[in-house]
């Protein structure tokens, strides 16, 4: 260690009182991080590129400071799904700070990374008081039956209105409207439940058919329209 000379000239003077770090809670504990290896829990971090054209949520599951599971999910440019995919073989067996100091291709995937550190640094993870955290496999659970992302898809215009085209519970292929052409509820397809359908030996009407749902009263609806080309439905 070098020491300029007027440090070296500097008569010792005691520190006073030092109690280290505040701990934060991780996985059901009070812990004083110190080290990279006293990080652990489940958390969510989310990220954008410069031209925000795109966004990533990315879910880390860590344990002792290395990342067991990562769950990348992307929106808005089709690029990043592709970056991600390289995140997704990346980041599995790094430590966080290794992460936070790896080119993961992507602008919004690297912010995502970098939102996510901060949390889980200062113990604001979904385990913080979670005994042992969550069980490696815990990401999916993100996105429920069928393993697929919920994705909520609108547009509106001040001239015609809203439309809905995709929602939690799957591809929106109808929008039911009252009497005065208000939105009262929808009718949609399950595209997780249907692509399930067709491995299991179904043909592609039948799984369409069995995958289809609605929600709010379609039934009291004065008409039901396509959101994407407003022809009526049947």
């Amino acid at each position: 260690m070098t020491y300029t000379k007027e440090v070296e000239m500097m008569c010792p003077v005691a520190q006073g009182v030092h109690h280290g770090a505040a701990p934060i809670p991780e996985e059901g504990k009070w812990i004083q991080a110190k080290e990279i290896k006293d990080i652990s829990g489940f958390t969510h971090g989310v990220g954008w590129c410069a031209p925000q054209q795109g966004a990533c949520k990315l879910s880390l599951n860590i344990k002792e400071g290395v990342i067991q599971e990562a769950l990348v999910e992307t929106l808005g440019c089709s690029g990043m799904t592709h970056s991600a995919a390289m995140a997704a073989e990346i980041l599995p067996g790094l430590t966080v700070l290794e992460a936070l100091n790896t080119d993961l291709v992507c602008d919004a995937i690297n912010t995502a990374m970098r939102e996510l550190f901060l949390q889980i640094a200062y113990g604001r993870s979904q385990s913080a008081f979670s005994d042992d955290g969550l069980t490696i496999g815990a990401g999916l659970e993100d996105l429920g039956k069928g393993l697929r992302s919920q994705v909520g898809t609108m547009y509106g215009t001040k001239a015609k209105g809203p439309r809905y085209l995709e929602m939690a519970e799957g591809y929106v292929t109808g929008i039911a409207l009252d009497k005065d052409d208000q939105i009262i509820g929808y009718q949609f397809v399950n595209l997780g439940k249907m692509t399930d359908f067709i491995k299991k030996g179904d043909d592609a009407n039948t799984a369409w058919e069995k995958a289809k749902g609605q929600y709010g009263r379609v039934a009291d609806a004065a008409k039901i329209i396509d959101p994407r080309t407003d022809k009526e439905v049947k």
